[in-house]
């Protein structure tokens, strides 16, 4: 045998089944994403203090209520863009929101603290967790919440002031 056929056999036999089975499972991995975007249906976001959770915004209806910092209610709709919904889930699937419980609360502290519950919902499934600002768990379980939180909190933001202009 020549080097150069040695070389083709050794391509054949060990590359090419490789490069065919990374194919195939990856395949099989992207195929049965738990959430994909194409099956997106809606988000619910909800906050405030204890059970009380006066602040909300649902994408399906686009009802956005908040509190102000004159303590009154005000309520619109705002519908946000296919743009910024795909947004808020890929920053979802990169701080592993898939993965993180569905409580998150801190039993041990009583009163008035911080709440927050997030619900993505698609075809197939809906993803609903409910966070406590004195949550004690892992501290990147607690940063990758603050930083979900933060995000839609701005993106909320963002369209509220296109609203308005």
């Amino acid at each position: 045998m020549t080097i150069r056929s040695k070389k083709i056999f050794l391509f054949a036999c060990v590359v090419v089944p490789f490069l065919l089975y990374c194919i195939y499972y990856y395949g099989m991995i992207l195929k049965n994403a738990p959430y994909k975007f194409s099956e997106f249906e809606s988000i619910q976001f909800q906050y405030g203090y204890g059970d009380t959770l006066r602040n909300k915004y649902d994408s399906r209806t686009g009802d956005y209520q908040y509190v102000n910092k004159r303590d009154s209610l005000i309520k619109m709709k705002l519908i946000l863009s296919k743009n910024e919904l795909l947004y808020l889930h890929r920053k979802a699937a990169d701080l592993g929101f898939w993965d993180f419980p569905a409580n998150e609360l801190n039993p041990k502290v009583k009163g008035r603290v911080p709440r927050f519950v997030t619900q993505f919902n698609y075809q197939h499934k809906s993803k609903k967790v409910v966070y406590d600002a004195s949550y004690d768990g892992p501290e990147s379980l607690v940063d990758a919440n603050e930083r979900l939180i933060k995000e839609f909190q701005k993106v909320l933001n963002e369209a509220e002031a296109r609203q308005k202009k």
